[in-house]
């Protein structure tokens, strides 16, 4: 894609483009649970944006650390920050607490004149020209309903692209809607998985996921750290309720474990699978798109 110029450089067309980008009206969300490490520093990096939203609201769910204490901080100092607390299930279990605590932020939105909803976590660190490069995918494409940038993690060699999937996934952590498609799809599902499922419901509805792969995004805490061991069936359950069927879960699975570089997992993945009830996040029609597409994907990927 091509760079959109910064609203703070010089040249009417640039003052010009910027504006425009700042007539979306964003509000973002951000789950907060034990954070305080690195608050600051994430905040920060929300408030020296380029383009800013238009509303950042802080969901402190239940941290037992100073996380509550830096919210407060942040929404007395700008008046576009909002600070809120709620009590979620205890425990990391993936999906459905962070979905709870997005939710209870969506609560306060003025939702009526929002064109786009961000859902992102209290462990990154966005570039200064996030939003303002994101929001211009936005306005040049009206068919797309999801974009974002990409996560990389801290290694010996650097901040690395965290491979748990390709750099076309809009990850959970740095997810921008449009409202319309976040209406299309239902908004998030009360599951783990609700940051795999969303993108195949905004196809199905005819929506593009696009990403800014030049997007850097620093992820301070890689994926699954924080999981409970109890949640280690969870992303079978996830394959069961999307409606994957077996044989895509073994596809899945497997590819999920070599790159985590673990076999438990791929037998943990199996018997959540096997063990999960009979109970569906997407209905039978939405259910055969979502096999359709990943059995598609897989051909295409093989040379069939």
């Amino acid at each position: 894609m091509q760079n959109v110029p910064s609203v703070h450089s010089n040249g009417v067309f640039t003052y010009l483009c910027g504006a425009f980008l700042q007539n979306m009206r964003s509000c973002i969300i951000i789950p907060i649970h034990n954070e305080a490490q690195h608050l600051e520093q994430v905040l920060d990096s929300f408030v020296n944006q380029t383009v800013l939203p238009d509303q950042l609201v802080l969901v402190n769910d239940g941290s037992t650390d100073t996380s509550g204490q830096i919210c407060e901080q942040f929404s007395e100092k700008y008046p576009w920050i909002q600070s809120v607390s709620t009590a979620s299930e205890t425990g990391h279990q993936p999906g459905s607490k962070v979905v709870a605590a997005f939710y209870h932020g969506f609560t306060q939105l003025s939702y009526s004149g929002i064109d786009l909803i961000g859902k992102f976590d209290a462990d990154i660190i966005l570039p200064t020209h996030y939003f303002e490069r994101v929001y211009a995918l936005f306005q040049q494409n009206p068919k797309v309903g999801i974009a974002g940038g990409n996560l990389y993690i801290n290694t010996k060699t650097g901040w690395t692209f965290e491979a748990l999937s390709t750099k076309d996934k809009v990850r959970g952590p740095i997810k921008l809607y449009r409202k319309e498609c976040f209406d299309d799809i239902g908004g998030l599902k009360h599951s783990i998985g609700w940051d795999t499922v969303d993108e195949l419901l905004a196809r199905f509805h005819g929506w593009e996921v696009v990403t800014d792969t030049s997007l850097i995004v620093k992820h301070l805490k890689p994926t699954g750290n924080a999981y409970h061991h109890s949640a280690k069936h969870k992303q079978g359950e996830a394959f069961k309720r999307m409606r994957y069927g077996f044989w895509l879960t073994v596809i899945a699975s497997a590819k999920m474990a070599y790159k985590k570089r673990s076999l438990p997992f791929f037998w943990n993945t199996l018997q959540g699978f096997w063990n999960a009830p009979e109970e569906y996040i997407v209905p039978e029609e939405e259910g055969r798109f979502i096999r359709s597409y990943r059995w598609r994907n897989i051909r295409r990927k093989v040379g069939f």
